[in-house]
């Protein structure tokens, strides 16, 4: 069975600073309340707008229909009494008509009894027709009704509009502006009561993530955004609890291989300083120390190139590869390897190239790693298998590589962690033999970043099959387009 990964180590830094301090005007109730004022205060005057010319007319037109119905009484009054009763009551409406800032013009032989009155109002009553409207009368704007009467005569009324309605209703403006102006500041402070609320929660439930609780958890409640933040952190801190329980693991696991050789290696520097080893033995002494120190280079090598595969600056050469090629190269290595174990070594790939761009010596490195995970763990006539193929029809397709063998294999649940740190080896540690647990996970890494994707499977030869892809060549893409 291939090397079983291990978890990263974890990278401690310096903790996150002090948030700053808060002053009320960068909160979140501040900028609520703020924006429910603005949205209050323009509603009102959008409000206004529209409502106070559409209540100035209404109000106009009510001013011009009593204006009309005191004029019709005055034409009544006059027209219908005697002469000396007629001056008499003529006199009485007068008096009140001009209490109620009306003024009445009375017009006789087309003359009006006083000056003011435009000359075309005059001169349409003396006519016979009756005049409603707006006009201008003693330089100032205002509302006018005529009525005629008979043999030339008739009776105008005015009333000013200076301090008509548009006055009243701006005057009377300021009580919604206030009423306005206290619902936003309502509504503000609800709202962001509303809405700091779970943010503050989620906050504090972020403070005590950071601090090392992991069991913290924040409450689910609508709405739908408040509801994903909160999946969102009780997601982080499941991710952290597994992800810090596997760095333990890992950290135990790691001690454990570093701590067998090193008990072999001093073992054995022990024995030989104090002279207890034979000079006839010394040879297979020595030869037993550079097998486990060769075994420590082997691991620490593994951490440094796992470390560094997170580094910006891991260096890669990327370029047209035959896999075909790079196949039978590998081949000529492993075939003799094998053989010296027991272990039959085999190359299926085709008779024509298989393109594909990549970096030559690092899709080297991950092969080399995956046969030595396999020739580690299959039992002796067991195969081990090297097969390289075409991803698709098109030659930009890219290519495949795979690594089969007859060993133990995986498991349908070891399928899912298989390149995970340390889940592996975690799992078979003192079941079955293993490696130092990084290998197939230092050949994920790379070939992520070679732009690839690798997956574990059954092989037909009855043990594991791990199959990278590659991305083909960038050129042949051009040159087919």
């Amino acid at each position: 069975m291939p090397e079983q990964p291990t978890m990263a180590l974890p990278v401690v830094g310096p903790g996150p600073s002090a948030p700053p301090r808060r002053r009320f005007a960068h909160t979140l109730t501040a900028r609520a309340v703020l924006v429910s004022c603005a949205v209050a205060l323009v509603s009102v005057l959008v409000t206004a707008l529209v409502a106070v010319p559409l209540a100035v007319r209404g109000a106009e037109r009510r001013d011009q229909v009593a204006l009309a119905a005191q004029a019709r009484l005055a034409a009544d009054v006059l027209r219908v009494r005697a002469v000396r009763q007629r001056d008499t009551a003529g006199d009485r409406l007068i008096r009140q008509l001009r209490q109620q800032q009306i003024e009445v013009y009375l017009i006789r032989a087309g003359q009006a009894d006083r000056a003011g009155l435009p000359r075309p109002v005059v001169n349409r009553v003396a006519a016979g027709r009756d005049v409603s409207g707006r006009r201008m009368v003693g330089g100032e704007r205002a509302l006018v009704e005529g009525r005629a009467l008979p043999g030339g005569d008739g009776v105008v009324l005015t009333r000013p509009t200076r301090n008509g309605p548009w006055g009243q209703v701006l005057l009377s403006l300021w009580l919604p502006l206030l009423a306005g102006l206290a619902a936003g500041v309502a509504a503000g402070l609800f709202l962001a009561r509303r809405l700091a609320r779970p943010i503050r929660t989620a906050a504090t439930a972020a403070a005590r993530l950071r601090a090392g609780d992991r069991a913290v958890r924040v409450p689910v409640e609508p709405p739908d955004e408040v509801a994903d933040l909160a999946y969102a952190l009780n997601g982080l801190a499941a991710a952290l609890a597994t992800s810090e329980g596997r760095q333990r693991e890992f950290l135990l696991s790691v001690s454990h291989e570093l701590r067998t050789p090193l008990t072999a290696i001093r073992g054995y520097a022990e024995a030989l300083a104090d002279g207890v080893i034979e000079a006839d033995a010394v040879p297979a002494t020595g030869r037993t120390v550079l097998a486990e120190s060769e075994h420590l280079d082997r691991l620490v090598s593994d951490l440094l190139a796992l470390a560094r595969l997170e580094a910006a600056d891991f260096p890669l050469e990327p370029g047209p590869v035959d896999l075909t090629r790079l196949a039978a190269d590998a081949a000529r290595t492993w075939t003799d390897r094998c053989a010296a174990v027991g272990v039959p070594f085999r190359v299926e790939a085709p008779a024509g190239p298989v393109p594909a761009y990549t970096d030559p010596g690092r899709i080297r490195q991950v092969v080399d790693g995956l046969l030595e995970n396999a020739l580690r763990v299959v039992p002796p006539g067991a195969p081990v298998v090297l097969a390289v193929r075409p991803a698709g029809a098109d030659p930009a397709a890219g290519g495949l590589v795979e690594v089969r063998d007859g060993g133990p294999g995986f498991t349908d649940d070891d399928l899912a962690v298989a390149f995970e740190r340390g889940a592996l080896h975690q799992r078979y540690r003192g079941v079955r033999k293993v490696g130092s647990g990084l290998g197939l996970a230092l050949a994920a890494g790379l070939v992520r970043r070679l732009g690839g994707e690798i997956t574990a499977g059954h092989a037909p030869e009855g043990g594991a099959a791990l199959t990278v892809r590659l991305p083909g060549d960038p050129y042949l893409t051009r040159t087919s387009a």
